[in-house]
């Protein structure tokens, strides 16, 4: 049975305005199927519970051209259960898709689903496959052809995928400004990266967190090929050094967010030649009013000493240490606790001062 309660209320929100009241007059309405297309595109777009969109589809043909033709975004991570039937019955009414969530709890999808997906949903711009461990290069490859318009992929925690089949995909989807790969061992190699930086040149967010056979070879070449990087995750990288910041600092101007997290062969090297790319770069933040980095994290970096990282400090005032705000995260570096923000500094120096009283 149809949950309608929330259709009904997104039909008396739309009747409500005196536009769609004018133009059908509420008595001509009696039934769903009397409600015309436009009306009813406009209530799908209303509806926030997908689950309600995709019972709907099963009240009338009208319902299921309105959804067919006005669904954009669907998230089907409620669903706990034979996610990849329901993706596949779906994903040929969706053709207008441009935005699909499908993160499970549980492993459920499998390649025939995607497969599906790239088939029909050619204009799909953001998917979301985290966690999905039964899938394997088969899904990459039907993406890579059936969905060149990819901006956003998240495949975090899809530990099939191989890095033959993210060069594969990259070769296709040129498009790609997000990608999330944390935890993809396999697929995130430097061979990968090549392949990133040698086609995904619009590439502005990236995240590697704990993909431990990523080297400096790779990052060197996201450096040299994607300019416009913004956000780059290396937590637990553990084999990259210093020749990788030194490569990001002098080639991504635009960096604003650097996890480095357990990368314990960065040294201040790596700090000072941030440092340094930002003296450098001054004068043409100023004017596009660029701040530089706003999110550092160096936890267990335990080669760091605090004359560099708080020259870094220094020099990016967005990196912060005082307490709320701490974009500067250091833990587990017990001989960084000297290192502190300007504000920090300047509340300590604020504090009231307190005479003492001795006793006569």
């Amino acid at each position: 049975m149809v949950r309608s309660e929330e259709l009904n209320q997104c039909f008396e929100k739309l009747m409500m305005t005196g536009d769609i009241s004018k133009k059908m007059g509420r008595a001509a309405i009696t039934e769903w199927k009397d409600i015309p297309m436009e009306l009813l595109l406009r209530i799908v777009s209303l509806v926030d519970d997908h689950r309600t969109i995709i019972m709907a589809s099963q009240v009338c043909i009208g319902w299921r051209e309105a959804i067919s033709l006005g669904l954009t975004h669907l998230c089907l991570s409620w669903c706990k259960n034979n996610m990849s039937n329901l993706v596949i019955s779906l994903a040929p009414k969706l053709q207008n898709l441009q935005s699909l969530v499908l993160r499970q709890d549980k492993p459920q999808l499998e390649d025939i689903a995607v497969e599906t997906i790239a088939r029909h949903c050619h204009d799909l711009q953001d998917l979301d496959l985290s966690k999905s461990f039964k899938l394997t290069d088969r899904s990459l490859y039907a993406l890579a052809h059936g969905c060149p318009n990819l901006v956003k992929l998240n495949i975090s925690g899809c530990t099939s995928f191989s890095d033959h089949g993210i060069e594969y995909l990259t070769g296709f989807c040129r498009k790609l400004k997000i990608l999330n790969l944390c935890g993809c061992v396999g697929a995130a190699t430097d061979l990968a990266l090549q392949a990133i930086g040698r086609n995904c040149n619009q590439l502005q967010s990236l995240n590697l967190g704990w993909c431990e056979n990523v080297g400096d070879v790779g990052v060197m070449s996201l450096a040299y090929g994607c300019p416009d990087l913004r956000t780059l995750d290396l937590c637990g990288c553990v084999c990259i050094t210093d020749d990788s910041v030194i490569a990001l600092a002098n080639r991504c101007p635009h960096l604003t967010s650097l996890g480095l997290y357990y990368c314990q062969n960065i040294t201040d090297r790596a700090m000072y030649s941030l440092v340094h790319s930002q003296g450098k770069k001054e004068s043409i933040k100023a004017r596009k009013g660029e701040e530089g980095l706003k999110s550092l994290n160096i936890s267990q970096c335990t080669a760091l000493t605090p004359s560099a990282v708080q020259a870094l400090c220094d020099c990016f005032p967005a990196l912060h240490t005082c307490s709320g705000r701490h974009s500067l995260v250091m833990s587990g570096c017990l001989n960084l606790t000297s290192v502190h923000c300007a504000c920090a500094v300047q509340a300590h120096r604020s504090l009231p001062y307190v005479p003492h009283h001795h006793a006569h």
